[in-house]
């Protein structure tokens, strides 16, 4: 989470400042306040890291680069200041706190608009708060680059400030797309994070980078994290796939008319064939198998035909094959 550094040794600019830098400098009412808010730092990740070993300059604060006073996220100004674990401050807006959290923000909150002009501290790492932060106000924090395992910190401290996962993580929001990202690499533990929250929709779509997952891999860590419910919907998604590949792959190809030069007899050996690579196809029966790997087991079929009509019919059968093969469903 990137910050704005505050030097102080400008003059005040604002009242709200004052009472800020009081609080961060220990009560030293001879130090000035800044007039201005600098460009911050590049940073894709958390609070700058020092490249030396001195202490940091206590005349100097953190404030969020995309929270900050006159950041202009709503019409009105901000009138609560959050202070994170690590030293960040968050300028934010009650009004938006008190409609997405049902407790208060775990009652740090004040009840009384009168009561706003103080910083609270947050129990939360700044990087964790952003994410929660950017939920409230439906922003997208991707330019920040947040790691997998802080969106994970962020959807399990949802509810610890009031917010709820459930509906706060539906497709088309910013966190939705976010997190979905990672499901190419994370297939499994994102999966088993939409368990945990009934997240529907996002298992869903994970779902499908799980068709190459063995099953038999799984250990009874893994099978009680993602629960019962969501564990059988995977199962079914494997098996019901595999049975589906079974089952389309049983016709053959459509018998021609006889002809002088290939009568049914004739064209019991392109069924025997057709048999043979089907059964190869099906002994192994993959849910995540390829239409690509399918058509590579059957089109070589061909090059023993000799019968123009035969081979008519193999790639007809083939392409029906592949149309009824895309049509089942990759998904729990």
């Amino acid at each position: 989470m990137s910050e704005t550094l505050l030097p102080m040794d400008h003059a005040v600019a604002a009242a709200d400042w004052a009472s800020v830098l009081h609080f961060v400098a220990d009560d030293d009412d001879n130090v000035p306040a800044p007039s201005q808010i600098p460009t911050p730092p590049l940073s894709n990740d958390g609070t700058p890291l020092l490249k030396d070993s001195n202490p940091p300059d206590p005349t100097l604060v953190s404030v969020s680069t995309t929270f900050y006073p006159g950041a202009q996220l709503q019409s009105v100004l901000p009138d609560i200041v959050f202070l994170s674990s690590d030293a960040v401050f968050f300028y934010v807006h009650s009004h938006r706190l008190f409609q997405a959290s049902s407790n208060a923000f775990h009652s740090l909150l004040p009840a009384q608009a009168k009561d706003t002009d103080s910083v609270i501290d947050v129990p939360e790492v700044s990087a964790v708060l952003n994410i929660i932060l950017h939920v409230i106000y439906d922003m997208s924090c991707a330019h920040y680059s947040p790691s997998f395992s802080q969106l994970v910190s962020a959807v399990k401290r949802l509810s610890y400030f009031g917010i709820d996962p459930k509906s706060s993580i539906i497709p088309n929001t910013h966190i939705y797309s976010l997190i979905l990202s990672h499901a190419p690499l994370r297939p499994l533990e994102l999966y088993t994070l939409s368990a945990n929250y009934d997240l529907y929709d996002l298992a869903v779509a994970t779902s499908s980078h799980l068709l190459s997952f063995p099953l038999s891999s799984l250990t009874d860590e893994m099978a009680q994290a993602i629960g019962a419910v969501y564990l059988k919907r995977l199962f079914f998604l494997h098996f019901g796939r595999s049975d589906a590949l079974k089952r389309i792959l049983l016709s053959p190809p459509h018998p021609h008319p006889p002809t002088p030069s290939c009568d049914f007899s004739d064209q019991k050996k392109l069924t025997r064939a057709w048999a043979l690579a089907s059964a190869y196809l099906a002994w192994d029966a993959r849910p995540d198998l390829s239409t690509s790997t399918m058509e590579s087991a059957l089109r070589p079929l061909e090059e023993h035909l000799v019968c123009e009509d035969c081979k008519a019919a193999l790639q007809t059968r083939i392409r029906t094959l592949v149309v009824q093969w895309a049509m089942v469903k990759p998904t729990i």
